[in-house]
């Protein structure tokens, strides 16, 4: 079902003609070039939130910008596994991936997931196709070794979670190049052919590295990386974040995305944004205006 338009009776035509003339720097500078998008959090399971990114990608393909979109999954994961009877365990923030787990994993992403946003990009004019890692044996993996964090002799086994390999683009550069918007699971595969989940903020950052994305913007629950206080930091370097980790500021859930986002930085995506999904058109006013609705992270 698609939303009637949102009513802009009461902005003057005039001002609607402003707005519109403000984003025209930001449409010609952005124009041509790949934005990755990791889609998450409450943008992800809120139906009007739904509706904005669908509309805010299909915008950014019609003026020129080439959205490539990396979806999660977790909360969806986890009531599927509820639905068979098993309970999702984390050890230092990733799933604990067992065999039963990985087909769910699988099933879910690749399918109802991954399709459900297909569907909500093309109802609102876009032409999305899904994708995971298999798919123009995109993303290699292996599974991932995870170090214990306050003793680096111990390693935990946490099943088929995998960590990239390499990347090959050349599937998704050929969909951009054809008019389509790809929407990609983050499902790799291994040497004997074996499936790995692997962490959608990490891929979202390699895809961004290997395609040199203008930018990376990773979709969020929060208003972006907080301090101690709980004020928004809205530009970060390199250096600031490893003291950030190093005093636990940012612990949890957040290491993997900052990691991710601090390699993509590093390796020459322009700008890495993480945006608060829960603002309505959060991308679109991240992208084409000076507003900070979220972190800002550079290299240096």
């Amino acid at each position: 079902m698609t939303q009637a338009p949102t009513d802009l009776s009461h902005i003057a035509p005039r001002d609607q003609a402003e707005i519109l003339a403000q984003a025209l720097p930001y449409i010609r500078k952005f124009h041509g070039k790949t934005l990755v998008i990791k889609y998450g959090g409450n943008a992800m399971t809120d139906p009007a939130l739904q509706q904005d990114f669908a509309e805010d990608i299909v915008l950014l393909k019609l003026v020129g910008m080439n959205p490539i979109v990396v979806h999660g999954g977790g909360p969806q994961i986890d009531s599927a596994l509820a639905r068979i009877g098993k309970k999702g365990t984390f050890i230092q923030g990733m799933r604990v991936t067992d065999e039963e787990t990985m087909d769910v994993v699988e099933w879910v992403l690749g399918g109802e997931v991954q399709q459900d946003i297909v569907g909500l990009i093309n109802a609102v004019g876009g032409k999305a196709v899904g994708l995971t890692g298999r798919d123009g044996a995109m993303i290699r993996a292996r599974k991932l070794k995870l170090m214990d964090k306050d003793d680096p002799t111990k390693e935990h086994d946490i099943g088929q979670v995998g960590e990239i390999v390499s990347i090959d683009p050349s599937v998704v550069k050929a969909l951009q190049d054809d008019a389509f918007i790809p929407v990609i699971s983050p499902i790799g595969f291994g040497e004997n052919n074996e499936s790995y989940n692997i962490n959608a903020d990490l891929v979202a950052s390699k895809l961004a590295e290997v395609l040199k994305a203008e930018k990376l913007m990773l979709l969020t629950n929060i208003r972006g990386v907080l301090d101690k206080a709980g004020n928004l930091l809205t530009d970060l370097t390199a250096r600031r974040i490893d003291e950030l980790v190093a005093d636990g500021t940012i612990s949890g859930g957040m290491l993997p995305k900052i990691a991710g986002a601090l390699d993509a930085a590093k390796s020459g995506v322009n700008a890495v944004h993480i945006v608060d999904g829960r603002v309505p058109h959060a991308m679109l006013l991240e992208i084409l205006s000076d507003q900070a609705y979220g972190t800002m992270i550079r290299s240096h």
